[in-house]
C-alpha cells in the first residue's frame, strides 16, 4: 500500500473536523445555492463521502491512521452515554401510544426485513448474499441493521461486533445512506400531503396539536446556556461512562472466553467480544443516568456533545471507505430496497390498523432509519415545533438499536448458512 500524502494523525483529525464544520455550516443555510444543493445531496452522505474522496486520492489513509480506533473505542461509547442520557421515558409516553407503536413497528420492520431480503434474493441469486469470513454479506448487513434501528453509533458497533471487512462495510454504508435517503425523500413529500394520507388511514390528527404544545414547553423547560462547569460535568458523564464500560468489558470478556465453545455452538460468539460489552455497558449506563438528576444536563447540550463525537466517528469511517466498492456490489442495492419495502409495508399496515396519523408513521420510521440526524428534519417538515419529537424517538432508538440489530444479525446469520 502506498503511503498517503499526510500521515500525521493530528493533521488528519484537523482536516476531518474542518470538513465537518464546512458541511454543517453550509447545510445550515436557509436559502441560496447551498440550500438547494442540500435538498438533493444529504449532509450525512457528505460526512462519509468527502473523507473517502481524500482517502481514494491518497491524501489521507484510514488504513495507516489510528483515528478510527480512538473514535470507535473512546468517542463511540461516550456518544452512546450522552445520547441515551437525554431519553425522556415519561415524555415519550406522553406522546401517546400510537407514536410508540409506530416507532416499534418500524423497528420490527427492520428486524424482519433483513432476513426476508436475504431469503428473497438467495432464491434467485445466492451469490449476492454469500461470501466468506469477514466478507460474508450478512456481517455487512448487520451494520445496516444497526444504522436503520439506532444510527451511526449502532452501525459502527455492529461492524466491530460481527467483524465485517472494510471493503464490505464501504459498500454497505453506500447502500445504507442512499436507500435510506430515497425513503426519506418520500416521507418529506408525504408530509406535504399528510392530510390526504390521514383521510385514507381514517386517522384523527388532532392529537398532533397537543403534541406540538407539549414539545414546545419541554424545549423551553430544559434549554439553558452552558457554562464551563456544565461542560466539564458533561465530559465527566460521557467519558466516565466510557471508563465504566471498558472496566466492565475487561472483567466480563475473559469469563466469556472460557465459554467460547458453548457460545459458538449457539451462535452467540459476539458475547465474547470485548467491544460488544463496551457498547452494551455504555448504553445501559446512559439509560440508568437518564433516571437521575444528571439528566438535566441535556438542557446544557449533552446530546449535542454526543452527536459531535458521533460525527467525528462518521468521518473516520469515511476515510476508510473505498468509494468504488459499490460498483462491484450492485446486487446489494436490491437487498437494501427489498429490506426497506418490508419495513414500509409493516409500517403502513400497522398505521392503517390503528389509524395512526401520517406524522407518527414518518417520524416513527425516521427515528429508526435516519436516527437523530434526520428524524428531526422529517418532524419539522410537519411543523418546526415538532422537531423535538423526532429527537426524542431517535434517541430512544439509540438505546434499542444495538439490541434490535443483534437480533436481526443473528437471524440473517442463520438464514445465510
Amino acid at each position: 500500500m502506498e503511503e498517503p500524502l499526510i500521515t500525521n494523525d493530528a493533521t488528519v483529525l484537523g482536516i476531518l473536523l474542518c470538513l465537518l464544520a464546512f458541511i454543517f455550516y453550509t447545510s445550515s443555510k436557509k436559502n441560496g445555492a447551498w440550500h438547494s444543493f442540500y435538498k438533493v445531496i444529504p449532509a450525512l452522505l457528505l460526512c462519509y463521502f468527502l473523507p473517502s474522496v481524500l482517502n481514494s486520492l491518497g491524501i489521507i489513509s484510514g488504513e495507516s491512521s489510528n483515528l478510527y480506533f480512538v473514535a470507535s473505542r473512546y468517542l463511540l461509547p461516550t456518544s452512546l452515554v450522552l445520547l441515551c442520557l437525554s431519553i425522556d421515558i415519561d415524555g415519550i409516553l406522553k406522546l401517546g401510544p400510537k407514536a410508540i407503536i409506530m416507532f416499534l413497528a418500524g423497528t420490527v420492520g427492520i428486524i424482519i426485513g433483513g432476513p426476508v431480503a436475504i431469503l428473497a434474493v438467495s432464491a434467485f441469486a445466492p451469490d449476492i448474499v454469500g461470501g466468506s469470513g469477514p466478507d460474508e454479506v450478512w456481517r455487512g448487513l448487520a451494520t445496516v441493521a444497526g444504522s436503520w434501528i439506532g444510527g451511526g453509533a449502532n452501525q459502527t458497533a455492529m461492524k466491530e461486533i460481527y467483524g465485517a471487512s472494510d471493503k464490505l462495510f464501504s459498500a454497505m454504508i453506500t447502500v445504507d445512506v442512499i436507500v435510506a435517503n430515497i425513503w426519506m425523500a418520500f416521507l418529506l413529500v408525504g408530509a406535504g400531503m399528510s392530510e390526504k394520507v390521514d383521510k385514507v388511514f381514517k386517522a384523527d390528527a388532532s392529537a398532533i396539536e397537543e403534541v406540538k404544545e407539549k414539545m414546545y414547553t419541554f424545549s423551553l423547560g430544559v434549554a439553558k446556556i452552558p457554562n464551563l462547569t456544565d461542560i466539564m460535568v458533561i465530559c465527566a458523564i460521557g467519558f466516565g461512562g466510557t471508563a465504566l464500560a471498558h472496566l466492565g468489558a475487561d472483567f466480563i470478556t475473559p469469563i466469556m472466553e472460557t465459554k467460547k465453545e458453548w457460545l459458538t455452538e449457539y451462535r452467540l460468539t459476539s458475547l465474547a467480544s470485548g467491544f460488544f460489552w463496551i457498547v452494551v455497558i455504555a448504553t445501559l449506563t446512559g439509560l440508568g443516568l437518564s433516571f437521575t438528576r444528571f439528566k438535566k444536563y441535556e438542557g446544557a447540550g449533552a446530546s449535542k456533545f454526543g452527536s459531535a463525537f458521533l460525527y467525528i466517528l462518521v468521518a473516520t469511517i469515511g476515510m476508510k471507505m473505498d468509494i468504488t466498492a459499490i460498483f462491484n456490489n450492485l446486487g446489494l442495492f436490491l437487498v437494501g430496497i427489498i429490506w426497506m419495502i418490508v419495513h414500509v409495508i409493516i409500517l403502513l399496515g400497522v398505521a392503517k390498523l390503528i389509524k395512526a396519523p401520517f406524522f407518527f408513521v414518518a417520524v416513527g420510521s425516521q427515528a429508526n432509519v435516519g436516527g437523530a440526524a434526520s428524524a428531526p428534519i422529517v418532524a419539522s417538515a410537519f411543523s418546526p415545533s415538532l422537531a423535538p419529537v423526532g429527537v426524542l424517538l431517535a434517541v430512544f432508538g439509540y438505546a434499542v438499536g444495538t439490541f434490535g440489530a443483534i437480533i436481526c444479525a443473528q437471524l440473517m446469520q442463520i438464514l445465510s448458512t
